[in-house]
């Protein structure tokens, strides 16, 4: 990204707990402000508007996302899981919010940063560099990342943490709940506490750099013989728990295939699906962040280069277990057997079967009718997703059957259903079935 881009988007990061409560503060304020607004001018047009749609106005989106993307770490990081997750299933006006979230990352001023690296390796740091990169190559939600080459010549992309993001996670995360309760999206009958227990738990990880080099160390060993993948090298001497140093390595935004060759595009989706796959059923541990921003394509060489391994956790037995039940049942093109295996699993709750069982069987049908076919599987192709929200917006309008899934089931879902949103943007056509048939017998933990 060109440096004037960022320069303009220089912004501190608010870091002590006082300053990010009172930049929610000012949110609540502001939205507040916006609903009595909106609320009179409605009023005034003969309107009895739903407090839901005073809330969820254009002026108040641009609010939201304004001031989450100006806190960054927790806040910015549980907004963009939220929209990766839920993808066309959520309200249009708040997938707005999350949407913006994606590639809104301002990165901290030079004098923030300054002092940030100073904390970390010494006011003299920058007499172990021939070269800093002055601006950010990239920034996201925890942090921002800058180029850089040692005095003995290696060259290192260096991964910075915002300040404050670690201390301020489980506020954060609480406050990004209080703002989904106010919006009506989230029922007060529902008992998300574990949920949101085990993603303070996940964004804490997160914010450890030491443990996401040890992550991504394991996944370079691991792939080692595999010529398809790279996984950047540690450099454990700049690395630090808010710095994270690895080898630099080129490549071009995943997204940028979208042009490219059919077979390519085929080549590049059926690799990481199969990288899923052994990531479920045979490595036993998983990287659950999807985001684009994750992967990059070495056009020369074919290979993909794999970032990012802060979100990296095991597969539980009983994950691995229930997937492989579900995907047997399904290749098999048993109903019965996947409804079975889903509430077993805990996809599906038994509320939402014994009240809705025939929208669940019609929705398992539909995804059974896509998976049987023999032959490449067209992601492009979103023609049957219409027919699985009609029959989940009938499940969903009964809040008395919702249901939260096992968190490391969750997990894993968001993996996989962010790597079937990238074949459908690069409309890539896979094997699946074949590609999951491999593991018909389960290779031994």
């Amino acid at each position: 990204m060109a440096d004037d881009s960022f320069t303009q988007r220089a912004r501190a990061v608010p870091s002590g707990r006082l300053s990010r409560l009172g930049v929610f503060g000012r949110l609540a304020g502001g939205v507040a402000s916006g609903v009595v607004s909106e609320g009179v001018r409605r009023l005034a047009d003969g309107e009895r508007p739903a407090m839901r749609d005073l809330l969820l106005t254009p002026g108040n989106v641009a609010r939201v996302a304004d001031q989450l993307s100006h806190l960054r770490g927790a806040a910015m990081k549980l907004g963009q899981m939220i929209s990766m997750d839920a993808g066309d299933m959520l309200p249009r006006e708040l997938s707005d919010i999350l949407a913006r979230l994606r590639d809104r990352a301002h990165h901290m001023p030079p004098a923030q940063l300054q002092a940030v690296l100073a904390r970390e390796w010494g006011k003299d740091w920058r007499t172990r560099f021939l070269n800093f990169g002055s601006s950010p190559i990239a920034a996201a939600s925890i942090g921002q990342v800058h180029r850089a080459t040692t005095r003995d010549g290696r060259e290192l992309a260096i991964k910075i943490q915002y300040p404050g993001v670690r201390e301020s996670i489980d506020a954060d995360v609480d406050n990004v709940a209080t703002l989904l309760r106010l919006s009506g999206l989230l029922p007060r009958e529902l008992e998300v506490a574990p949920l949101l227990a085990e993603a303070k738990r996940q964004l804490h990880e997160e914010a450890d750099y030491q443990r996401e080099g040890a992550q991504m160390a394991r996944f370079g060993e691991l792939l080692a013989g595999d010529a398809r993948f790279v996984v950047p090298s540690l450099a454990a001497d700049f690395t630090t728990d808010r710095v994270l140093a690895m080898s630099f390595v080129e490549g071009a935004p995943i997204e940028t295939l979208a042009d490219a060759p059919q077979d390519t595009r085929d080549t590049v989706m059926r690799t990481l699906i199969e990288l899923v796959l052994r990531e479920l059923f045979a490595f036993g541990i998983m990287q659950t962040d999807p985001n684009f921003a994750n992967y990059r394509y070495q056009a020369a060489s074919g290979r993909l280069v794999l970032l990012d391994f802060g979100a990296a956790r095991p597969v539980s037995a009983a994950t691995r277990t229930g997937y492989h039940r579900l995907l047997m049942a399904g290749l098999d093109g048993e109903r019965d057997a996947a409804r079975e295996a889903a509430v077993a699993a805990g996809f599906l709750g038994e509320a939402a079967v014994q009240r809705h069982r025939a929208a669940v069987d019609r929705i398992i049908d539909v995804i059974l009718h896509e998976m049987n076919p023999q032959g490449p599987f067209d992601f492009g192709d979103r023609a049957f997703v219409g027919a699985l929200r009609e029959e989940g917006q009938v499940i969903a309008a009964d809040r008395t059957s919702w249901h939260i899934p096992p968190v490391d089931m969750l997990f894993a879902q968001r993996k996989i259903s962010g790597t079937a949103l990238l074949a459908a943007r690069l409309k890539a056509r896979v094997d699946v079935r074949a590609l999951v048939e491999q593991y018909r017998v389960l290779p031994v933990a």
